[in-house]
């Protein structure tokens, strides 16, 4: 989800220079980030409006002790004859095999009895097998297209889950700060205290395309709540969801949406992550934050993207060039 987890090693010496005990993560996605500020020692709320994000930040972030042991995930792959099939006839020659299809309505049947911090590592391992199945990652085409033959697509999902166990497991540690992770719009969430720091790395308008994350990974936002009260997209055939709005998606509201959030946040250091490949562009940004903060500064670093580097896709524009702009 926006190869973020690349650009850790730059993040960290940008904030690491920065005088901060609490952050806020507004738009965590996969949680990579929210992680690298539990790493640094800081209490980390962790938020995006994705219920599925919100697992991965659960798993990794709110969740300091629980893990799944062999037991529990031997009672996850159990038979579950009782099960609802809604996954298993509705993307019936849409996504996964029958076997596959299977296996998720079966886990998601057996995960009642877990923990908190249990079910999310459980939910974040299946949203990660379905990433690591699906060809491209992401669920705009169904059908099996794509099929290029490396070895994620030929494993099957409980392979993968059982991968992704052990790796979940393995993040799991107890920083001795608080941590939390919700899900919010940005704009609708409410702080209790005002964190010392807030990185913001909202979806920005790109050149080309678009920016929405339900279209891209709308069946793991379907899984996350097993579609309860999810609306279909009429006319979609792989059955997304309906996109949900955002003001970051659109040049006409994008400006207003930046001075608002800069506003709502205007007590904290505010650190946000950009990309030379939207809008509006570095210098209206730095003016608008600007009108909040006496002190702006401004890092950047070349990055290339590594969503959507098929063939199709020119090189200028997978290599970007990634900023963080600081206010104090």
């Amino acid at each position: 989800m926006g190869s973020k987890h690349r650009l850790l090693p730059w993040l960290e010496s940008v904030l690491g220079q920065l005088n901060f005990e609490t952050a806020l993560d507004g738009f965590s996605g996969s949680g990579c980030v929210s992680y690298l500020l539990k790493v640094m020692g800081k209490d980390v709320h962790s938020n995006d409006f994705l219920a599925f994000a919100t697992d991965f930040a659960r798993a990794t972030v709110e969740n300091s002790t629980e893990t799944l042991s062999a037991e529990d995930v031997e009672r996850l792959l159990e038979p579950a004859p009782s099960r609802e099939r809604f996954i298993e006839q509705e993307f019936d020659g849409i996504f996964f095999s029958h076997d596959d299809r299977v296996f998720l309505d079966q886990v998601w049947a057996n995960a009642s009895g877990l923990s908190k911090g249990q079910l999310a590592i459980a939910m974040s391992a299946l949203y990660r097998s379905c990433i690591k199945k699906q060809p491209r990652g992401v669920f705009t085409v169904g059908g099996g297209r794509y099929d290029d033959g490396r070895r994620d697509l030929r494993l099957t999902l409980q392979d993968h889950f059982l991968e992704s166990v052990d790796i979940f497991n393995g993040l799991v540690f107890d920083s001795g700060c608080h941590h939390v992770a919700t899900t919010s719009d940005i704009f609708a969430l409410a702080i209790h205290e005002t964190p010392d720091l807030v990185y913001l790395d909202p979806p920005y308008v790109p050149r080309a395309d678009d920016n929405c994350y339900v279209k891209r990974y709308h069946f793991l936002e379907g899984l996350a709540t097993y579609w309860r009260g999810a609306e279909f997209h009429p006319t979609s055939k792989v059955k997304k969801l309906r996109k949900r709005y955002t003001p970051f998606s659109y040049r006409r509201t994008a400006e207003s949406a930046f001075e608002q959030l800069f506003e709502k946040f205007r007590d904290s250091t505010i650190v946000l992550s950009y990309s030379s490949s939207g809008y509006p562009d570095l210098p209206r940004l730095v003016e608008l934050l600007r009108r909040q903060k006496s002190e702006v500064e401004v890092f950047s670093e070349e990055h290339r993207y590594h969503f959507g580097t098929h063939s199709r896709v020119s090189d200028a524009r997978k290599l970007v060039t990634e900023y963080l702009i600081v206010g104090q």
